[in-house]
C-alpha cells in the first residue's frame, strides 16, 4: 500500500550555516513551547508564530517562508484532515446510536472479577479505534466509574486499562491523526506501519493496562464516587424509542477500517505493483476510503438500522465535526512548521549530525518527540515536529525501519503527560483526582506506554529488515 504523500521537500530556501539553522530550529520550537505553556496561547497560533520566528532566525525570505508553510499546511490538511473528519463522524454516530453502549455492556457482562480489567482494556481498544482520545475519555470514563461502582473494584484497577487502551491506539495505530501525520511527513508505508503498530500495541497494552493497574491501585487506592455526586458525567444511553444495535454489528462497523486496510498491507508484501488484486485492495485499504466506507455502513447499520430517521442520522454524523476543528488546525499548522524546518535545511543538518554521532535514528526520533512532548504537552505537536526534524534521515532507512520510525516518534509523543497537557486535566477532573494522584496514575501510565512501546519497537528493528 502506498504511503500518504506530503509535499516534496523544496530545495533549501536558506543560505544560513548549519549552526544558525540549528539555532533557528531551537528558537522556533522554543517560541512554540513558551507560547503554549507560559502565555497559554492556542497551539495553532503558537505554531504560526513559531514558524515566523524560525524563518526570521534562519534568514528565510518572507515569500519563500510563506510558500513553504502553506504548502505543508495544505498537504497535511489534505492527507490527515480528511481522516480526522471521517473518524469524528464515525465516533459520533457510534455514541449516538448506542453502539458504544452495546459494546461496553456486552463485554462487561462477560468479564468479571480479576478478568474485568482485561475486559476494560478490550473495550477501550475497540472503542478507541475510530475515536479521538478526548472523545473516548468522555464516553468511557463515566462507564468506568459505573462499572467500578457496581462491581466494587478499585477505580484505578478498571480505569488504567481503559485509559491505556485509548492512549495506545491514539498514539500508535493508523488511522489516528498522530501516526497518519508522521506517515505523511516521512512518506512511510501505510501497511507496514499498521501491522507493526498492532504488534507493538498489543503487548504494550497488556503491560501498561491490566498489569500496571495492579500497582497503580496501591498508589492511588480510590473507589468509585457515590452516585449523584457530579464527579463524572452521565453514562450515555441510547434514546428509549430506539433499539440498541447488536454487538456484532457495532464491532464490525468499528473494526471495518482496519479490516479493509490489513489485506492490502499483507498483499503488498508479496504481490507486484501491476497485480490486479493489489490495485483493488490498495484503493479499498487507503485510510480515507476505508473510513468513508465505514461511515457509509454506519449510516445504514447504526443509524437507520436502530430506528433513527435520515435527518437524525445525518445530524449525528455532522455533530462530530465542530469539536475537531481545533485538532485539524493544529495538525495542519504542525505540517506547515515541519515543512519550513525541512525546506530551510534543518532536517539535513540533523541527519548529518546523527550520522556523525552514530546514534540510532529510532532513538533520535523517540528522544526528540519526548523532549517536545515534555515541553509543550501536546502529542500532536511532538509528532509533527519530531517527524520534520528527523525526516532528513528517512532516505537511509528501509521501508520496514521507516515504519518503525513512525512508531518510535509516536511512543515518544506519549511520554509523561503532566500539567501542560489538556489530557492530564481531563483525566484528573473526570476521575476526581488530586494533581499528585493524577501524576501517580495517568502520568506514570503514559510514561510506561512510551518506554515499553519503544522497547518493542527496538526489538522489532532487530528482527525485521
Amino acid at each position: 500500500m502506498h504511503a500518504l504523500l506530503s509535499a516534496d521537500p523544496a530545495p533549501p530556501i536558506s543560505n544560513a550555516g548549519n549552526g544558525q539553522l540549528l539555532v533557528a530550529a531551537l528558537v522556533g520550537i522554543g517560541v512554540v513551547v513558551v507560547l503554549i505553556t507560559v502565555a497559554k496561547l492556542h497551539p495553532f497560533l503558537a505554531l504560526l508564530l513559531g514558524s515566523a520566528a524560525l524563518a526570521l532566525v534562519a534568514w528565510v525570505p518572507g515569500e519563500d517562508a510563506i510558500t513553504s508553510f502553506t504548502t505543508g499546511f495544505g498537504s497535511t490538511s489534505g492527507s490527515v484532515g480528511l481522516l480526522i473528519a471521517l473518524g469524528a463522524m464515525l465516533g459520533q454516530i457510534l455514541a449516538d446510536s448506542g453502539g458504544a453502549d452495546r459494546v461496553v455492556a456486552t463485554i462487561t457482562d462477560r468479564f468479571s472479577g480479576s478478568a474485568l480489567p482485561w475486559g476494560m482494556a478490550l473495550i477501550a481498544a475497540i472503542i478507541g479505534l475510530p475515536m479521538f482520545f478526548e472523545i473516548g475519555v468522555v464516553i468511557l470514563v463515566p462507564i468506568v466509574i459505573l462499572v467500578a461502582r457496581r462491581t466494587g473494584q478499585p477505580l484505578m484497577r478498571v480505569g488504567i486499562p481503559a485509559l491505556a487502551g485509548l492512549s495506545i491506539l491514539h498514539g500508535l495505530v493508523p488511522p489516528h491523526p498522530g501516526p497518519e501525520t508522521a506517515i505523511a511527513s516521512l512518506h512511510a508505508d501505510q501497511g507496514r506501519t499498521l501491522i507493526f503498530g498492532l504488534i507493538v500495541a498489543i503487548p504494550t497494552l497488556v503491560i501498561a493496562g491490566p498489569l500496571l493497574g495492579r500497582f497503580v491501585t496501591r498508589w492511588v487506592p480510590l473507589h468509585a464516587p457515590a452516585a449523584g455526586d457530579g464527579v463524572s458525567g452521565p453514562v450515555p444511553e441510547a434514546a428509549p424509542e430506539r433499539k440498541l444495535p447488536p454487538f456484532a454489528q457495532a464491532v464490525i462497523v468499528v473494526l471495518l477500517p482496519v479490516v479493509l486496510m490489513l489485506p492490502a498491507a499483507i498483499v503488498n508484501l508479496w504481490a507486484s505493483e501491476d497485480n490486479v488484486a493489489r490495485k483493488i485492495l490498495d484503493v479499498l485499504g487507503t485510510p480515507s476510503v476505508a473510513l468513508l466506507i465505514a461511515v457509509v455502513v454506519a449510516y445504514f447499520v447504526l443509524g437507520l438500522g436502530t430506528g433513527m430517521t435520515r435527518k437524525q442520522t445525518s445530524d449525528s454524523l455532522g455533530g462530530g465535526l465542530p469539536g475537531i476543528a481545533g485538532i485539524m488546525l493544529i495538525v495542519a499548522a504542525g505540517g506547515g512548521f515541519k515543512q519550513l524546518l525541512v525546506d530551510a535545511g534543518v532536517g539535513n543538518v540533523i541527519a548529518d549530525w546523527a550520522k556523525d554521532a552514530n546514534i540510532s535514528v529510532l532513538l533520535l526520533g523517540w528522544l526528540v518527540a519526548v523532549g517536545i512532548r515534555l515541553a509543550t504537552g501536546s502529542a500532536t505537536v511532538a509528532t509533527v515536529t519530531a517527524a520534520g526534524i528527523v525526516g532528513g534521515l528517512a532516505e537511509t532507512l528501509t521501508p520496514a525501519h521507516l515504519a518503525l520510525l513512525v512508531l518510535a516518534i509516536g511512543c515518544g509523543s506519549l511520554f509523561f503527560s503532566h500539567v501542560n497537557d489538556a489530557g492530564f486535566w481531563l483525566v484528573k477532573e473526570y476521575f476526581g483526582l488530586t494533581v499528585g494522584q493524577t501524576i501517580k496514575s495517568w502520568s506514570v501510565m503514559e510514561t510506561v506506554i512510551s518506554v515499553v512501546g519503544f522497547g518493542f519497537v527496538m526489538l522489532l528493528s532487530v528482527i525485521v529488515t
